[in-house]
């Protein structure tokens, strides 16, 4: 119907249009002046949502609803979506069971030189599929060396120190885009970005090289355990001297041995 309007308008005269607006919009104060809260659809909403994003002057010509509630229109509609997405899609990591966490913590506590590639291998070996980042989330943690504190550490190497990360931006087809940000600690300045609808390990060391040019490399680098940071990556933060951090004690570990 909305269709058919605006091919007959094309069609009519600009002193025309410009009585019919004059006309409309005199009833739309009206309207709002007698009716408190109109009653709006589904197809209505849909629409206000898509010329939102089509449509620069929507705002002026918003009457019904303030410009806030067609952007929550809009962000309900997006979680919708996805929500229908994921009941669809695959399930999560199935659970551990409580015999194979307990015998986790039981070859960990027995063997103490035993890290997590070598328990996730002897559980391989006896047919239990596991993650190895899995492993490590049951082992028995011993008990460390005192070491200085976070914020000690951040104030004595925050100059040398960049860190890594992934955030998503939703977009008007209800896509994900991935961009991939370095953040530089010591004025907190942005180092590089990029964008992709599909981030790859190769694609991520390859934001690397083009991060740090000739020479430019950084002491250490904070990330976390996302599996996008695969070999490639470690390759490529190997081969430029960085000493890779993705959590706070291992950041104060590497601190700890190349201050010794």
């Amino acid at each position: 119907m909305a269709i058919l309007a605006a091919v007959r308008d094309c069609l009519r005269t600009r002193a025309a249009l410009q009585i019919e607006v004059l006309a409309l919009r005199h009833q739309l104060n009206v309207l709002q002046r007698s009716v408190k809260r109109p009653k709006l659809t589904d197809a209505d909403r849909f629409l206000w949502a898509r010329l939102s994003r089509f449509w620069t002057g929507w705002r002026s010509a918003l009457v019904i609803v303030k410009p806030e509630t067609v952007i929550a229109w809009h962000c309900k509609g997006f979680r919708l979506v996805w929500t229908w997405k994921v009941r669809r899609g695959q399930p999560g990591r199935p659970p551990v069971s409580h015999e194979i966490r307990k015998l986790i913590r039981q070859m960990s506590r027995e063997n103490p030189l035993w890290g997590a590639p070598r328990i996730h291998g002897e559980l391989l070996k006896l047919g239990i599929d596991i993650g190895e980042t899995s492993v490590g989330k049951y082992m028995v943690r011993g008990r460390k060396p005192p070491s200085q504190t976070w914020r000690t550490f951040l104030e004595n190497h925050f100059q040398t120190m960049v860190s890594v990360d992934f955030f998503t931006v939703p977009t008007i087809r209800f896509q994900v885009l991935y961009v991939f940000l370095i953040l530089a600690h010591d004025r907190r300045r942005i180092l590089h970005f990029a964008v992709t609808p599909h981030p790859t390990a190769e694609w991520t060391a390859q934001q690397l090289r083009e991060a740090f040019p000739w020479g430019t490399v950084t002491r250490f680098l904070l990330r976390d355990r996302d599996r996008i940071f695969g070999s490639d990556f470690t390759k490529q933060v190997e081969e430029f001297g960085i000493q890779k951090c993705w959590e706070r004690q291992e950041c104060r570990s590497s601190v700890r041995i190349s201050s010794g």
